[in-house]
């Protein structure tokens, strides 16, 4: 176990190390990272979001729980869809993360049916057969042992509860040279002018790049152990939203 390495972009390093490695890099964006998730998608990213959130048909009086949860775009919208009888726990492995997210949301005045927890998705602290659905969004293909983390996952939810995994994804060949010249060229030099900080935003690129496609994500849900898995393509590929159930 020592010896094993995994990717960090496109560096392979010691397993133990990626963990802390992705930390620095959200330790470092997390107060830009709103205004940066704007303009690195042109604000579409609400649109991805807004799909996930009208997909999920959470309703009122359930118990969601949104991992790598960030700034809290998704848990606000599910802290006003469950209602004072349901509840949100919005979830970050990174604690800087985490800070924005409950300061966010305390300005937003959503409070009350809300927690936070920092929380390693490969290893989740909640009990068993705990939650109606579990988003994540964005935040997969930042952790270490992704299987471990589906596990995880389904392992605290509901039998009948859902996962929605929205990522970035393959986009169709005829966007890869187009999307290639914008990730490498001009995601850094944005990360430089806005967060200043290339090297987090060269990091992201190549993230997405060293992340499972479509096909293979569906087949990792399914031998968690999801049932009735699918994905939907966003934009071209570029983003994807895998949904899976508990049997």
């Amino acid at each position: 176990m020592t010896d094993k390495t995994t990717h960090f972009g496109f560096q392979d390093v010691p397993w133990k190390e990626k963990q802390k490695k992705v930390a620095g890099v959200f330790h470092s964006v997390a107060q830009k990272y709103d205004v940066m998730n704007d303009l690195m998608s042109m604000g579409v990213h609400r649109v991805w979001k807004r799909f996930t959130i009208e997909l999920s048909g959470v309703h009122q009086g359930q118990r969601v729980l949104d991992i790598a949860g960030g700034t809290g775009d998704l848990a606000a919208k599910f802290a006003r869809m469950v209602g004072p009888t349901g509840e949100v726990v919005l979830a970050d492995i990174n604690d800087s993360m985490l800070k924005v997210g409950r300061e966010r949301l305390t300005d937003r005045g959503i409070a009350g049916n809300v927690s936070y927890v920092q929380a390693n998705a490969e290893c989740l602290p909640f009990p068993d057969d705990h939650f109606d659905c579990i988003t994540i969004a964005f935040g997969l293909r930042n952790v270490t042992d992704k299987d471990a983390a589906l596990r995880s996952m389904y392992r605290v939810l509901k039998p009948g509860g859902q996962l929605m995994i929205l990522e970035f994804s393959k986009p169709h060949k005829a966007l890869s040279p187009l999307y290639d010249l914008y990730s490498f060229k001009l995601l850094p030099l944005m990360g430089k002018v806005v967060a200043n900080d290339a090297a987090s935003y060269q990091y992201l690129a190549e993230s997405i790049r060293m992340h499972p496609d479509q096909a293979t994500l569906k087949q990792m849900m399914e031998t968690a152990g999801f049932i009735q898995c699918e994905y939907h393509n966003l934009t071209g590929g570029i983003v994807a939203l895998h949904r899976g159930y508990k049997a």
